[in-house]
Order: structure tokens, then C-alpha cells, then sequence
């Protein structure tokens, strides 16, 4: 399992949530704020597409209205 981090705004959140999801090997995501603390982490089972997302993304918008800057860390499969 390998781990990465993406340093992004708070506006583009969503949008790269989806984009690593849609890559489909990742599983789990963390969102941390500007400090480097948890703010929420959802796991992603393979399987998990559309409407089992939707509350996850539903509050990612929600926290994304509230940072300017964030860090996302992904775990996923080799």
C-alpha cells in the first residue's frame, strides 16, 4: 500500500475527491486542514461507486466551504 498527499484549496476539494476515486484503487481518503489534523476519512471499499458517495461528497462540500487550503492524504493498492 503506498500513501500520498495532495496539498489543494478548499475549492477544488470536491473536484479531486473525484478524481481519485474515479481512479478506483485508492482506499482511503483523509482531508486535513492547514494545521495537519484529521478533519474527516472515509475508507473506499472496491465496489463503492454513485449514490453510496454521496453523502461523503455532500460533506466534503460542506468542509471545503470552510478552508482555504487543505491537504488531502490517499492510501491505495499497488
Amino acid at each position: 500500500m503506498t500513501k500520498e498527499e495532495f496539498k489543494i484549496n478548499g475549492e477544488d476539494l470536491v473536484k479531486k475527491v473525484k478524481e481519485l476515486i474515479k481512479e478506483g484503487n485508492i482506499r482511503r481518503i483523509t482531508v486535513k486542514n492547514e494545521a495537519g489534523e484529521s478533519l474527516v476519512e472515509f475508507p473506499l471499499t472496491v465496489g463503492v461507486v454513485g449514490v453510496a458517495l454521496i453523502p461523503a461528497l455532500v460533506a466534503l462540500g460542506a468542509i471545503a466551504a470552510l478552508l482555504t487550503k487543505c491537504t488531502i492524504a490517499i492510501e491505495k493498492d499497488k
